[in-house]
């Protein structure tokens, strides 16, 4: 027993002295590359001193390289790359073949029988009477996908074409895209990397049908005995019934076109607390104590005048109401409001209440920002929150940030005048700042690549930027300079927004993920994984609990920040989605898309409220008006629209539009109050100012 123990404890003492001349031999190549931040944080954690490090020399770099990478004892040379390559290029085949053989399913495919499988069950849609032939062509589509799959899996590119070419007539529009794309591939391979095929092998194929439809349809597939529709049906599609009559085709139109087809009734089951959070007394902060020992009674100086009460203000008197949808105030950690930042929301609640109110007699005014001469190419725009500076991002990595009032964009001052000033004053925050720095406009450089969107914090002293580079970068406008940059993303980042509260901030990717960050934090708080395909905008809910995002699937999610988890799941759209915006009070959300719609949703079930038809391009910018009554879109055709919010909800409500009754362009004027050309002018971003002025910024292209 003895022996056994010794023998165990040299053999991990050996062990131990092993991976610590690996670690050693792994600094040395970090320094030998440069990595001096990588190889500083290694050693501080491994506790590695320098004088470790410089007893080993290159031969031991070779040597445990050599190890690592299969060398033999008489090679002395490191592994060239091709072998390294043609290594790993088998492996990979050897596992897209592999892969390759699900899409198949056994050795004996025939593709005549599927075309003609796939032949019988069209004329069986095309036969069957109007009130389901709605409902059961919608398995045509995912089918038709899946046998061309299984055609190019086994190499028959011609015969998947022609297959393709066939029956693509008999699909809706909006699936001509993806059917293009699916055309474009050339090796069985390329099946592996595809979203499409990549989504429909993660989450079945959704498609909701009523009892009568699904019956009918099974009883096709069980009594022609196609064994091929039947395997494929049980592997890829997933049926969501429901008791009552067929949907007709406006509704089976309306919710279908994502890359999963429809969402499935449990998706959208859990609770939204999709109200506002009780707003802050600002009573208490403006009206001082009465002190304690003054008494208005006193016995002694009975002829003493009495002291007169401070009179409070009506418009901070109001105190917000309890709203029974409302998260709990705790629900997430938020910082506590410092005496300043109470001092902002006082002073954007006393300009709220000069705000005009909107509506159908009674519109706002616009006024348009173009930005002339920008051979950098202008992709993102953002103005803060109080309306008095406007941020650019351009394509060659660069930021610029204009002020649009009188006053100048100034920095902080030197650090002996700041020491100097008294910190208890009430306008500590204006004199921090040196008047003789005052520019109308600055930059920020740091990013590698193109600058995708621009965010002020609420408190309009930060600044986040996103870009190609992967990274995040968080800018101070009071020293004018980069503060952190947040790395965690792995591809380019789309979009980035800051919390209606501060402190939290949301971003998108191109690696179909959205993350959650906090200002004080170099690591995301939470990873939203769910898409099936790039995530291309975000946006944060009023309450700060939830952030929306939008996908190249053609799906729009709610995510709830506790939790981490998908809430709601939202299919409509038949393109990419490219815009989001929550209404003024939470419980609507609004999307745009690269199908020219707006589509309404309500977040308190995820049901689809109606589709706004109006745009012939790409829908870039929404925003709604302060007093959450009218809706403002713009986009690539050059067009701002104005939407009657007000009456959308009134109807909704009162159930007069449904699914079954969304827009369509017989009725597109119903809602549309007004269309606003520019002169040949992209919109780029959309902004009302707290009084409702409409704020627009555009690029011009001659």
């Amino acid at each position: 027993m003895s022996l056994v123990m010794s023998n165990t404890n040299g053999g991990n003492g050996i062990q131990r002295s092993q991976d610590k001349r690996e670690l050693l031999c792994l600094l040395k190549l970090l320094k030998k590359s440069q990595l001096k931040s990588t190889e500083e944080l290694l050693c501080q954690e491994a506790n590695v001193s320098p004088a470790d490090l410089s007893a080993i020399s290159e031969t031991d770099v070779q040597q445990v390289l050599g190890a690592a990478l299969g060398l033999g004892e008489g090679e002395k040379e490191p592994l060239r790359p091709a072998p390294v390559e043609t290594k790993q290029t088998a492996v990979t085949e050897a596992n897209a073949a592999e892969a390759l053989a699900k899409f198949i399913g056994d050795d004996s495919f025939d593709a005549q029988q599927h075309d003609q499988a796939y032949e019988d069950l069209r004329s069986f849609v095309e036969d069957s009477l109007d009130i389901y032939k709605h409902e059961l062509s919608m398995v045509l589509y995912p089918i038709l996908v899946q046998i061309y799959f299984k055609m190019l899996a086994i190499g028959q590119k011609e015969k998947a074409r022609a297959f393709i070419e066939k029956y693509k007539s008999d699909l809706d529009g909006y699936y001509i895209e993806g059917l293009f794309n699916l055309l474009m591939l050339s090796k069985p391979e390329e099946l592996l990397d595809n979203d499409l095929v990549v989504a429909m092998e993660m989450d079945k194929f959704v498609i909701r049908m009523s009892r009568d439809s699904h019956s009918l349809f099974k009883r096709h597939i069980q009594d022609r005995r196609q064994e091929v529709v039947v395997d494929i049906v049980a592997k890829y599609l997933h049926f969501d019934t429901y008791e009552g009559m067929a949907r007709n085709k406006l509704q089976c139109v309306a919710t279908a076109g994502s890359h999963i087809g429809e969402a499935k009734r449990q998706d959208n089951k859990m609770r939204v607390y999709y109200g506002l959070l009780k707003e802050v007394d600002f009573q208490t902060l403006t009206t001082p104590a009465p002190a304690p020992e003054e008494e208005d009674d006193d016995p002694d100086a009975p002829d003493r005048p009495k002291k007169k009460k401070p009179k409070k203000d009506p418009l901070l008197s109001k105190k917000s109401k309890s709203d029974p949808n409302a998260p709990s105030i705790d629900r997430i950690p938020l910082p506590e409001l410092k005496d300043s930042d109470k001092l902002l929301k006082l002073k954007a609640l006393r300009e709220a209440s000069k705000r005009m109110a909107l509506g159908r007699d009674q519109l706002p005014s616009a006024v348009f920002y173009t930005v002339l001469n920008s051979q950098q190419g202008v992709t993102c725009a953002e103005i803060s929150e109080d309306s008095t500076m406007v941020a650019c991002g351009f394509a060659d990595s660069s930021i610029r940030i204009w002020s649009l009032t009188p006053a100048k964009l100034r920095t902080l001052k030197e650090a002996d005048a700041l020491r100097e000033l008294d910190k208890e004053s009430a306008d500590i925050n204006v004199r921090m700042l040196d008047d003789r720095s005052g520019e109308t406009t600055r930059n920020f450089l740091g990013h590698t690549g193109p600058v995708y969107r621009c965010a002020f914090a609420p408190e309009m002293n930060l600044l986040l930027s996103c870009s190609e580079d992967s990274t995040i970068r968080l800018w101070s406008l009071l020293t004018w300079s980069c503060v952190v940059t947040y790395r965690g993303h792995v591809y380019p980042v789309w979009d980035v927004r800051f919390a209606p509260h501060g402190y939290y901030f949301v971003s998108c990717s191109y690696d179909k993920t959205a993350r959650l960050w906090s200002t004080d934090s170099n690591q995301a708080l939470r990873v939203f994984v769910g898409h099936l395909s790039d995530v291309d905008c975000v946006q944060f809910h009023p309450n700060s609990n939830y952030v929306a995002t939008g996908s190249s699937d053609r799906t729009v999610r709610l995510w709830d920040n506790m939790t981490g988890q998908s809430v709601r799941l939202m299919t409509g759209h038949k393109g990419s989605v490219s815009a989001l915006a929550f209404s003024t009070y939470g419980r609507y959300l609004a999307s745009g898309s690269t199908d020219n719609n707006i589509i309404i949703w309500d977040l308190s079930n995820g049901s689809l409220v109606t589709t706004l038809l109006r745009h012939t391009r790409t829908v870039t910018t929404i925003t709604f008006s302060r007093d959450g009554t009218l809706l403002a879109a713009a986009g690539l055709d050059n067009n701002l629209t104005l939407w009657d919010f007000h009456k959308v909800t009134d109807d909704y409500i009162s159930n007069h539009i449904t699914v079954s009754h969304h827009q369509d362009e017989n009725d597109e004027d119903v809602y549309l109050l007004r269309t606003f050309p520019s002169k040949n002018s992209p919109f780029v971003t959309l902004h009302f100012t707290r009084r409702n002025l409409l704020m627009c910024v555009g690029l011009f292209k001659s």
